[in-house]
């Protein structure tokens, strides 16, 4: 499939819109799709009890790939407890620590809420952008509405492998036709109110060349994409990017899978996931499914959330 125009992108802000289809104040947009039998059977999905997190750590350590550097400051430590006075030892409390950090970027594994972007001053389900206030914060489209945790059928589908690489070309983006064919070479098929994950090796790129620029530039799933996970039914997507090509192929959209998926389609992302262990157990049983379960922070008003995305085999 060639790159679509950006004309043609533009056309999908309209054609692919899910505004309305689960009412005028809905706000969980494709999550919508994971109803209480698909988490059933993704529950049924687990026979052995081994977890695997595809989740990235969070660091206070500096990276030339660092999008906005983590804070972090302790309250209060062990140091000195072995001296502490009689008195200093009964009062004094536990070591603890402050940690500060701007989860959206390149960095962190964390799920963007339906608030993150907007597109002509509109939210997902045409609700006004202005109502992400510097204030009180988002005041609609938060990350609340997923407070009690996301859980579905997790499917796996590893790019990388398919291309027969260790991780894609910052000029070779992910496809749709890409996608039917890990389908086909893993045995799997995505299928509604799924959570999809899609492997470029990105993560195993930095790991092994220590961190890349921020500037630099990388691939993701093509817009193109877009249109293949409406007519799939995807509840959510994530991959092991920041989720956009950067720099964008289209001079008058800066990001275009982002704002495609979250305010067009409102279809919630997770950004920067770790995939190699993920990967690795898939590989092993040779099963790309998974019950995959994530539990975002619940943050009042907020854009999103760091979150640690959990598969049970």
């Amino acid at each position: 499939m060639a790159i679509p125009t950006e004309t043609q992108v533009l056309e999908w802000f309209e054609s692919l819109s899910n505004w309305g289809r689960w009412g005028g104040d809905d706000q969980l947009g494709c999550l919508n799709l994971i109803t209480p039998e698909k988490r059933k059977r993704a529950a049924a999905l687990v026979q052995e009890g081994v977890p695997v997190s595809c989740a990235r750590p969070i660091t206070t350590e500096m990276a030339p790939d660092i999008s906005f550097q983590v804070q972090r400051y302790m309250v209060d430590s062990g140091e000195g407890r072995d001296t502490d006075t009689p008195e200093r030892k009964v009062t004094r409390r536990g070591a603890a620590e402050f940690v500060g950090m701007v989860f959206h970027g390149q960095t962190i594994t964390h799920i963007d809420a339906l608030s993150h972007y907007s597109w002509d001053g509109t939210l997902y389900n045409g609700k006004p952008a202005s109502m992400i206030t510097s204030r009180e914060g988002a005041q609609t489209h938060s990350i609340e509405p997923a407070s009690d945790g996301i859980v579905s059928r997790g499917v796996l589908l590893d790019i990388a492998r398919v291309r027969g690489v260790p991780w894609l070309a910052a000029d070779d983006p992910v496809m749709p036709e890409d996608l039917e064919e890990a389908e086909r070479l893993q045995g799997v098929r995505v299928e509604e109110g799924d959570i999809l994950l899609v492997r470029t090796g990105n993560y195993r790129r930095r790991l092994e060349q220590g961190g890349l620029p921020a500037s630099e530039p990388s691939t993701a799933c093509q817009v193109a994409c877009a249109p293949w996970f409406r007519e799939r039914g995807v509840a959510m997507f994530g991959t092991d990017t920041s989720n956009d090509i950067r720099p964008s192929q289209y001079p008058n959209i800066g990001s275009p899978l982002h704002t495609m998926c979250l305010v067009t389609m409102g279809l919630w992302l997770i950004d920067n996931a770790n995939l190699e262990e993920i990967t690795q157990a898939c590989a092993e049983r040779n099963r790309y499914e998974f019950m995959l379960t994530l539990g975002p922070l619940r943050l009042r008003n907020i854009t999103g959330s760091p979150v640690n995305p959990v598969a049970l085999f």
